[in-house]
């Protein structure tokens, strides 16, 4: 399945762990080529939403989830597709980056030499593309047969989201990918994002109410695995309706 429309819609979406309800009730709509921040404090569900929209769910046995979400016209939840095309379509940074314990070279190109693409010259090619596409290019192209784990913190988590691009998603997934970073690789990744956004839907989740402010194009304010406000970066922060957003901007619970 390629998802051609990334925009995204969430009806009546509850997850649950045993007997614990971890999201509940979850209505939401997600604008395609935009990058939309969901905030909030600690254990609300941010996190658990991410891997809801790429079913990463379905890998818990005690997890239980209804609802529909749907990407285009495509209820992902409720699929005969393949959830690993599925997932194939939403490349994901986490919180601290894990590249595979291969050289810089197999990081970029393994998702292309799985999906049949092997000729050297046009592996070549597209390894550079990508990697220039995250600005990292120049520091490692005399390194490409280095393993990854010999980059800093800052050029793996790049070197991550060259990897996610390579296998051509509609949506990027990124759960506090700066959390980890230096401020000045954590710039890095903010102004690629604000460069990738034309060309992909991409979700942040992020605990810095600043990060949100100086990126967001649409923000998801959520309180123990609830939504309780969302809407355009400006709406939210400039006026927010609901007075527990009010008091989370101000800084009174976190």
């Amino acid at each position: 399945m390629k998802l051609q429309e990334a925009k995204i819609r969430i009806v009546n979406l509850n997850m649950s762990i045993g007997n614990k309800p971890i999201l509940k009730n979850i209505n939401l709509e997600i604008p395609a080529n935009k990058l939309t921040v969901i905030i909030g404090p600690s254990g609300c569900g941010k996190t658990t939403l991410l891997k809801c929209l790429n079913r990463l769910t379905d890998l818990y046995p005690d997890a239980s989830v209804d609802g529909n979400i749907f990407i285009g016209d495509d209820d992902i939840l409720h699929t005969k597709e393949n959830v690993n095309d599925i997932r194939k379509q939403m490349g994901l940074l986490s919180q601290r980056p894990y590249p595979l314990p291969m050289n810089i070279y197999k990081n970029v190109s393994y998702g292309l030499r799985i999906s049949g693409r092997r000729k050297k010259k046009y592996l070549d090619k597209r390894v550079e593309h990508y990697l220039r596409m995250v600005n990292l290019w120049e520091e490692v192209k005399d390194r490409l047969r280095e393993p990854a784990t010999s980059l800093s913190i800052g050029q793996q988590q790049r070197l991550c989201l060259a990897r996610g691009l390579a296998v051509d998603p509609a949506i990027i997934l990124a759960d506090e990918p700066t959390s980890a970073l230096d401020p000045i690789s954590s710039e890095a990744i903010e102004k690629k994002f604000a460069e990738l956004k034309s060309r992909y839907t991409i979700i942040m989740v992020t605990h810095i109410l600043r990060q949100a402010r100086r990126i967001a194009d649409h923000v998801i304010f959520m309180y123990l695995g609830e939504v309780i406000e969302h809407g355009t970066a400006e709406q939210f922060f400039n006026d927010p309706h609901e007075e527990k957003t009010k008091q989370f901007i101000k800084g009174a619970f976190n």
